[in-house]
């Protein structure tokens, strides 16, 4: 870590994954508390010589090698601590004094120490032995498998809802030029191939996923299995205290994914946006992502209601997770990893979502050009989105009326007609499909300000830029 990170860090103050210890002649005792908690949430990062404010006063120099003693001796004493870690502690000189930098790792167990186990919450170390839901939750963290994987070893082909695989299978079908794999595949070999049946190798158990349930099941199939199986949809735009609309989904992903969208859909505006010289929807591109994501990468076991508020302003998604990173997800920071592979590959097979990973990137893509600034993705306990929505300015039309910036939509088709000089209003319209009148008015707009021009005859003629 180089002396400029390790600054950073330090002005950026305690949290979840940095603790100051000032041990200036001797290790604080509480150290070993933080490395066991470090070690049993997300790991972290531990600053010998550095005050709780961020003031870093240095080891005395004479103390280090004592210092690193102690502190080896310790963690590898299995009576103190459990399992015993194996750290090393680093020795940086920064403005003109000494200090220790102890970088501990995420571990795959649960460690306890003097018989006691630790977790880390925000800034502090939390004794919570004895806590059993809590603990359990650190054991929940560290596993290999996926609850998607849970299998259900009575569950038959009559707890799936067959209607429902057949329109999936014609849906995943239509979107390839070739056969698709489903295809002259039963209901069940299509569900095996799919990984939705799977034999535990240490149980031997055999039988239906959970991930298969949620996906294919039936609604009274997905309560007997997953009884707080919902999502909540809500759109607190007048009535702040309560709601202005709701509606709580508790059927298949599927239909979920679907019953989002349309919720979306009916109370967020879609701007008039061009990429190339095709009109796009940029607000079926953001929450066709951000709604995939909330289905694919939730945490089922969890009780956590997941929701999608809409506000004045803002979108946010929340769902339980286990976290594989803590804070802001970024493009420069973000590593993909399949919480749910299984439903994740469903999904991308009907359309839902793309490679792993894309959705992260598409939503930074177009969420500027939607509501102005980039989405806020947070990591943690609870995954949270927040995409910034456009104003509630509308240009209506006597067809039937278009969501949409005015100012937006006529600087886009200035410049649409910029790259393809030439064309009619009505060649227009059909190309980016805006109603012909809303098409003409704005025009109309750019002709009274000198922007465009028309060349040519009434029949063969067209608009050019000024």
């Amino acid at each position: 870590m180089s002396i400029k990170s390790i600054k950073s860090i330090i002005s950026s103050g305690e949290s979840l994954t940095v603790e100051f210890k000032e041990s200036k002649t001797k290790l604080n005792k509480d150290v070993y508390e933080t490395v066991c908690a470090f070690s049993n949430r997300a790991g972290g990062d531990i600053f010998l010589g550095v005050k709780d404010d961020g003031m870093i006063t240095g080891v005395d120099e004479e103390a280090i090698e004592s210092i690193k003693k102690d502190f080896v001796t310790t963690i590898n004493n299995s009576q103190k601590l459990s399992p015993p870690l194996y750290l090393n502690i680093q020795t940086i000189d920064i403005e003109n004094k000494k200090i220790l930098h102890i970088h501990v790792p995420k571990s795959k167990s649960v460690h306890s120490l003097n018989g006691k186990i630790f977790d880390r919450n925000n800034d502090s170390d939390i004794n919570i032995t004895g806590q059993n839901a809590n603990i359990a939750n650190l054991y929940l963290i560290k596993q290999d498998t996926h609850t998607e994987d849970k299998i259900f070893p009575y569950a038959t082909m009559n707890d799936f809802d067959l209607e429902l695989i057949k329109r999936i299978r014609i849906v995943a079908s239509n979107r390839r030029a070739d056969t698709h794999p489903w295809e002259g595949l039963s209901d069940f070999e299509l569900l095996k191939s799919s990984g939705l049946y799977k034999v535990d190798k240490t149980t031997n158990k055999e039988g239906f996923t959970l991930g298969a349930i949620l996906l294919f099941g039936k609604d009274e199939t997905i309560v007997n299995a997953l009884p707080h199986h919902k999502t909540d949809l809500i759109l607190r735009k007048v009535n702040l205290d309560r709601y202005d609309d709701r509606e709580i989904i508790t059927t298949n992903l599927i239909d979920s994914y679907y019953k989002m969208m349309e919720f979306v859909k009916k109370h967020l505006n879609d701007p008039f946006y061009l990429e190339g010289d095709i009109r796009i929807s940029l607000r079926d591109k953001i929450f066709r992502e951000a709604v995939a994501n909330s289905l694919i990468h939730r945490e089922y076991s969890s009780a956590y209601v997941a929701k999608m508020i809409i506000e004045n302003g803002k979108v946010v998604f929340e769902n339980a997770n286990i976290p594989h990173f803590y804070g802001e997800l970024k493009p420069s920071n973000f590593t993909p990893y399949p919480k749910n592979p299984s439903i994740a590959k469903v999904f991308r097979e009907i359309g839902f979502a793309d490679e792993l990973g894309s959705g992260v990137k598409n939503l930074y893509k177009y969420s500027k050009a939607y509501g102005g600034s980039d989405p806020v993705i947070v990591e943690g306990e609870v995954f949270k989105i927040e995409v910034q929505t456009p104003s509630e300015i509308t240009e209506q039309n006597k067809s039937g009326g278009i969501s949409g910036g005015i100012s937006g939509g006529i600087s886009e088709l200035l410049n649409f007609i910029k790259e393809n000089e030439g064309l009619s209003a009505v060649d227009i319209s059909d190309k980016i499909d805006i109603p012909l009148r809303t098409i003409q008015r704005w025009m109309k707009q750019l002709k009274d300000e000198g922007k465009i021009v028309y060349q040519g005859s009434k029949k063969t003629g067209g608009y050019f830029a000024n």
